[in-house]
């Protein structure tokens, strides 16, 4: 389980392909403190460790989170939003997140507002994936507040900070973002869809 509060950012070093599967290379300030068999989300898609070595450490995504995420997308530079998961005994500073990124969206539009910036999404539509004003949603990785929520699209507002701390700012009009929709918001449109 993940909080959505970015921790770090990691590069990618190296891109592998092994059959259906894709082994990702990433370098990171904590890598050394990185473990096998650990949780991490990268750009909220949440991946095992698989070797670690110095700075560097390799995760592997099948077939199926290459389908679900902006991953396949992906190249050799880039850099990725980094979150190891949440310690037992530690704050929850922002909302649940499972690390199972729903589909993806692609950012419409990026104003700066000279204090803050505003991001609008769209996504295919589907009655699984909503949001709702003031609600949550996790983008690559980030917890969020939804400003504006339409059928299928919605906008948020990012402070400086976050913007600077995270890949936010190469994020551009035409971008490929990972979506995680709120999981009570999840478990309610299942409710509603079983009594229709």
């Amino acid at each position: 389980m993940f909080t959505g509060i970015i921790e770090t950012l990691a590069r990618v070093e190296k891109i592998e392909k092994e059959g259906t599967n894709v082994h990702y290379t990433f370098s990171s300030p904590v890598s050394h403190e990185l473990k096998i068999d650990q949780s991490v989300a990268h750009d909220g898609v949440c991946l095992t460790v698989t070797s670690v070595k110095e700075n560097l450490y390799t995760v592997t995504a099948i077939q199926e989170t290459l389908n679900r995420t902006n991953l396949n997308t992906r190249k050799q530079g880039d850099v990725v939003n980094l979150e190891r998961c949440m310690a037992a005994n530690g704050r929850f500073d922002g909302h649940i997140v499972q690390g199972h990124v729903d589909t993806t969206a692609k950012c419409i539009t990026v104003k700066d507002l000279n204090g803050s910036y505003e991001f609008h999404f769209e996504y295919s539509k589907n009655k699984k994936h909503i949001t709702v004003e003031k609600g949550s949603i996790t983008i690559n990785g980030v917890s969020l507040t939804v400003v504006d929520s339409q059928e299928n699209s919605f906008s948020v507002s990012i402070i400086p900070y976050t913007f600077e701390n995270t890949n936010f700012k190469d994020i551009r009009e035409g971008s490929v973002v990972n979506l995680e929709f709120d999981v009570i918001g999840k478990y309610v449109a299942r409710l509603l869809s079983i009594g229709n």
